[in-house]
């Protein structure tokens, strides 16, 4: 979807949709075994976010940030622009660790109470924050 703003600066925002119809409803992280089994293969950081309705239906997925073997660079702007503009009113994030572990780093700990944050302010609600490992 692509968006004409001021004198021919464009935006341009895709969800993506993998394997999930939109409208599809999430009522546990286990129903998102297939986008966890995709971030299992993954040989560097991907973090991800799932866009939900009213009723937890998928909205959409989108890719927010592809980072190196051990880390991964997340602004509360990227998550949340395709929130906005998805409409909306929670959200779920993943992201992997190549590694394999499913322990939650220092860095992955705040910045999540740093996404909960954001969203408490924009009305926008985090439901979980999901690290997918090897087979964890």
């Amino acid at each position: 979807m692509s968006k004409k703003l001021f004198d021919g600066y464009e935006v341009k925002v895709q969800l993506i949709r993998e394997k999930y119809n939109p409208g599809q409803s999430i009522g546990t992280p286990d129903d998102l075994n297939d986008v966890m089994d995709e971030l299992r293969k993954k040989d560097r950081e991907h973090f991800m976010c799932v866009y939900l309705d009213s009723q937890s239906r998928i909205l959409g997925i989108e890719t927010v940030s592809i980072g190196t073997l051990n880390s991964s660079v997340v602004e509360q702007r990227e998550v949340f622009k395709g929130a906005i503009l998805a409409n909306a009113c929670s959200i779920m994030l993943l992201h992997n660790h190549p590694s394999g572990e499913t322990g939650a780093s220092d860095q992955d700990k705040e910045i999540t109470k740093k996404l909960v944050q954001s969203g408490e302010i924009l009305g926008i609600k985090v439901l979980d924050h999901l690290i997918v490992g090897a087979d964890k």
